[in-house]
């Protein structure tokens, strides 16, 4: 077992290993959703790291503000190998998407995070969208709702506090957050958009938080889709869905034909711009502990 950190690519793989590299950029914990499924969908592919500890959240930044931090964030993933870029952030997405893409595009795909409003609404049913302070006030938001939702209750819902409940992996913090969002979350909404990359991480407790039963869509799947669509790199899964699975209960995928192993690893973690490892809140999630095995592979 490798023992190098995160931050470091072992020695020995990182000179062999000629799988590409995708980058994944946050402000915290939100990313790991998003890279357990690019692993899941593309278990070839190498997966490096960056989160933004210092300036998170990023919902109390200016819109100038996030965006410099997410294209310093996009130029540590370049500069360490990235060859596809995934703003796993909705913040980001809403505010520095153009100007991340505008930088390195055509020559290295660049793919945002959209809330699955699309889904949710296909239902036809009444829905809730939680999300950030910044994200719930967007135009974006507003546009999103309007464009495939415009003919039904759509209820925005601000969750202060939750995506960074979450990096934290306290309990009872969580729990506080969670109690005031689904207090804020009408009866008739019959479903949840996760429009938080954070929230699919305690999906199980959003559901456990509801005195009925409700439906909860997120994105990370679909992001990784459009990820292999961009890089013209075949699925090992064919369902398209984006109804939110068991978090705790990490899922296993078809299983690849036996002449082509998954061979994808963490290569890199920074944190800042800085070289680091991933925070010890990232065990308390099935898919954070999940992400860690990627780091201690071997050949």
């Amino acid at each position: 077992m490798s023992s190098a950190p995160a931050g470091h690519p072992p020695t020995s793989q990182a000179t062999t290993n000629s799988s590409p590299t995708v980058g994944l950029l946050d402000s915290g914990l939100g990313l790991v959703p998003f890279a357990v499924a690019v692993h899941r969908e593309l278990p070839h592919v190498n997966l490096a790291l960056a989160l933004d500890p210092d300036f998170a959240p990023y919902g109390a930044l200016t819109s100038a503000q996030i965006e410099q931090r997410t294209l310093l964030s996009a130029r540590t993933l370049v500069d360490a190998g990235a060859r596809a870029l995934v703003i796993a952030c909705n913040t980001a997405s809403v505010h520095a998407l153009q100007a991340v893409r505008e930088q390195f595009e055509p020559d290295i795909p660049v793919i945002g995070t959209v809330p699955a409003v699309k889904p949710a609404a296909a239902t036809g049913a009444p829905f809730a969208v939680w999300a950030t302070t910044a994200t719930t006030g967007s135009a974006y938001q507003r546009s999103l709702i309007s464009m495939y939702a415009g003919d039904i209750n759509v209820y925005p819902v601000a969750c202060a506090g939750l995506a960074q409940a979450i990096d934290s992996a306290d309990p009872e913090t969580i729990d506080i957050a969670l109690s005031a969002a689904v207090t804020a979350t009408p009866r008739e909404a019959q479903s949840i958009v996760l429009g938080c990359t954070h929230y699919g991480l305690v999906a199980d407790r959003i559901e456990a938080a509801f005195d009925r039963p409700v439906t909860l869509f997120d994105s990370p799947q679909a992001v990784a889709r459009q990820l292999a669509r961009r890089l013209a790199t075949p699925l090992v899964s064919e369902d398209p869905a984006e109804v939110v699975p068991d978090p705790q209960s990490p899922q296993v995928p078809a299983t690849p034909q036996a002449s082509t192993p998954p061979t994808g690893r963490l290569t890199h973690v920074f944190l800042s711009g800085r070289p680091g490892h991933l925070p010890p809140a990232v065990e308390a999630y099935g898919v954070g502990r999940e992400l860690l095995a990627l780091q201690d592979k071997t050949e």
